[in-house]
């Protein structure tokens, strides 16, 4: 079995997910946030998220992280911290070693919908049933994050993944 750790970036909760996929059957492993206390300079939540990550990453030792590419519309502060946030995220899972991909948010909400424009409610339901959960995963981010990691095991287990194609889903 493949075991992936989906990432939902951001600076105040980074949501993480893990699950493990063979096939067409994927199972629920773990999934949580990683919390920064509001209060705190940046450098000290970045540290953290860091850190944590780390302990993830030697926790449940995936064979692959997938990370959700950032989308913003207007607030382009948030915008700025989030992609902090992501970018340590990411430097910790190159510095174990683990292979990273990058899917947009459209992308994810295909995977795991069928349709682009899917709702967040709509993507916590279908996330809950894929992966016969009783309800839906608290907080929202950890759910992001799961449909993140499903996403992953979707293409990477697909006969385009098998068979060498690029996909236009990774872009790392």
């Amino acid at each position: 079995m493949t075991t992936i750790l989906g990432i939902d970036p951001g600076i105040a909760t980074v949501g993480f997910g893990v699950i493990r996929a063979e096939g067409a059957k994927i199972e629920l492993v773990r999934c949580g946030a990683i919390l920064t206390p509001a209060g705190e300079r940046l450098s000290l939540r970045l540290s953290q998220i860091y850190h944590d990550m780390l302990e993830l990453i030697d926790m449940f030792e995936p064979d692959a992280i997938s990370v959700e590419e950032l989308f913003f519309n207007n607030n382009t502060t948030t915008a700025i911290s989030v992609a902090q946030g992501r970018g340590v995220a990411i430097l910790a899972g190159q510095e174990k070693g683990v292979p990273m991909y990058e899917y947009t948010p459209l992308q994810v909400k295909k995977a795991i919908t069928g349709y682009g424009r899917a709702g967040k409610k709509q993507m916590m339901e279908m996330v809950r049933r894929l992966l016969n959960m009783d309800e839906a995963a608290k907080p929202d981010d950890a759910s992001d994050a799961l449909a993140i990691a499903i996403c992953h095991a979707r293409f990477s287990l697909s006969l385009l993944s098998i068979q060498g194609v690029n996909s236009p889903c990774s872009t790392i």
